[in-house]
């Protein structure tokens, strides 16, 4: 194996809770790792761990963390060996694999060649096609209703989803119900497509009712090993984005959890597929029909539920395998002990469509205990702005079976205070707390089809606390005011607010 590097200093071209996390494990296998910071990150946990940590002028994501020639100098005057990418940003971009690649720093994740393959997925179902496994029906890319539209609408019918090629979180998705919304679905999806990925290509797939979307962990090294590490289920989401995942899956028999492994593996063969992906799959309960949907050729949000069921770390692994180690697991010896579930802490408002919130963070005190996993990229004073995602944390909890996982989850969460953003907590627990959700029972419409849970479920004390915290924080902020004389209620400019609603009577 004479391909096996020793990285000493690695750059990871991220920020927030996945640039802590790869850290994290970097700095424990003795490697130096190099930081990357925006104008309103400067003092972002992910800066002051670093060994060092370089600026990358400006606020915006398109002027720094995706400016792949402010990066690959950084990365070359840092003396940097690789790039680990994290996710989101420039994690799945081919042209920033390429150019580290040439610059002769080794991009930690797939070649690029794979990356485009199966980054988009007219070609990524084609790979899948050729390896044996069934995908959704879709047509061909199309810019307006042309006769492969028609064709495909006149096989499959209404209603249909229209998708963007490349990328992926739900956006240059339409859900279109009739003939008549088709031509404007088509020529909005393409703008937010090209904004999004530079690429406003789209085409129309099949869709499927209720579906349950199941994901499946790869690992493949650059010796041919490929295994798979089981299935996360993700189909609680909120606009095409997920924001809870459990591991087992309670949809899959022994014998469909072994079927969808061996598809997962066959696609990444298929496409000479090499460091941590992960197959993603829509699922029809009542018939056990799988669908090939996607490859996502970087690590995950929710690889930690995989993490905690298993023992091992990805981030460990990306790393051995990008140096040019040969995979030593077996896939007769992976097995899942026990249940994990992830909980994604958004600052936004679930009861005001999920707007963003912004401020600073007041108080910060996550939950800790047995079973617990906190991945956390924010800390107790930082301000928390409009530039980036809204993500502050994830929370896992682990137990010896779905059910006391479930409620370890739900009694963290009760812990978790939070204040000077609006969070979705309260949110998060009415859904674990949910009938369907306690049984199960579930698919990717359950937003849709259980609106109560987007509807604030507060009790009166709990509301009266919360205004007397923003009226007593409003009067230490601005003596003087009209709060401090005694009037409780929330102001306009209260930097305090609970876990909960914004608006409060």
């Amino acid at each position: 194996m004479t391909n096996v590097k020793k990285f000493s200093r690695v750059l990871v071209a991220n920020r927030g809770e996945i640039a802590v996390r790869v850290q994290q494990t970097l700095q424990a296998m003795g490697v130096t790792t190099i930081a990357v910071y925006s104008d309103p990150d400067a003092t972002a946990p992910h800066v002051v761990m670093a060994g060092e940590a370089h600026p990358l002028p400006g606020q915006t994501a398109e002027d720094t963390y995706l400016n792949i020639e402010k990066l690959l100098a950084i990365a070359r005057a840092s003396r940097a060996e690789a790039v680990h990418p994290g996710y989101g940003f420039l994690s799945e971009n081919p042209q920033f694999a390429r150019a580290c690649r040439e610059a002769g720093i080794v991009f930690i994740g797939p070649t690029p060649e794979s990356m485009e393959a199966l980054g988009d997925k007219i070609s990524s179902k084609e790979i899948a096609t050729r390896a044996g496994v069934p995908t959704v029906p879709s047509s061909p890319t199309c810019d307006s209703v042309d006769a492969a539209a028609n064709r495909f609408v006149a096989e499959f019918g209404f209603p249909l989803l229209v998708k963007a090629a490349a990328g992926g979180g739900g956006r240059g998705m339409r859900l279109v119900y009739q003939l008549e919304d088709l031509p404007p679905a088509l020529a909005s999806a393409r703008r937010e497509a090209a904004a999004a990925f530079g690429d406003g290509r789209v085409f129309l797939e099949k869709y499927i009712p209720r579906p349950r979307h199941v994901e499946i962990q790869l690992l493949a090294d650059q010796w041919g090993h490929t295994v798979q590490l089981l299935e996360r289920e993700c189909s609680v989401q909120r606009r095409h984005q997920k924001i809870i995942e459990e591991t087992p899956s309670p949809a899959l028999t022994p014998e469909l959890r072994d079927r969808l492994g061996a598809a997962a593996v066959a696609v990444a063969r298929a496409a000479g597929y090499h460091n941590a992906g992960t197959a993603e799959f829509l699922l029809d309960p009542e018939t056990g029909q799988f669908y090939f949907l996607e490859m996502n050729t970087r690590l995950q949000v929710e690889h930690p539920i995989t993490e905690s069921i298993l023992g091992l770390d990805l981030v460990a692994w990306q790393l051995r395998i990008a140096a040019g180690e040969p995979l030593t697991l077996a896939q007769e010896d992976i097995s899942g002990r026990g249940h994990a579930i992830e909980c994604r802490i958004y600052a936004e408002d679930p009861y005001h469509g999920f707007i963003p919130s912004v401020g600073t963070l007041r108080r910060w005190r996550p939950p800790a205990g047995p079973g617990l996993r906190l991945d956390s990229g924010v800390t107790q004073g930082q301000e928390i702005g409009p530039h980036y995602d809204p993500l502050l944390a994830k929370l896992i909890a682990w137990g010896p079976d779905r059910e006391t996982s479930r409620r370890r989850m739900d009694q963290a969460l009760s812990q978790f205070a939070v204040l000077g953003v609006v969070t979705n907590i309260p949110f998060l627990r009415e859904v674990l707390r949910h009938p369907h959700f306690v049984a199960g029972d579930y698919d990717t419409t359950f937003l849709e089809t259980t609106p109560a849970v987007l509807r604030p479920n507060i009790p009166e004390e709990t509301r009266q606390l919360a205004a007397a915290l923003a009226a007593w924080s409003a009067a230490v902020a601005n003596p003087g005011t009209q709060a401090s004389t005694g009037r409780l209620g929330t102001t306009p400019d209260s930097p305090w607010r609970s876990a909960g609603p914004r608006r409060l009577p």
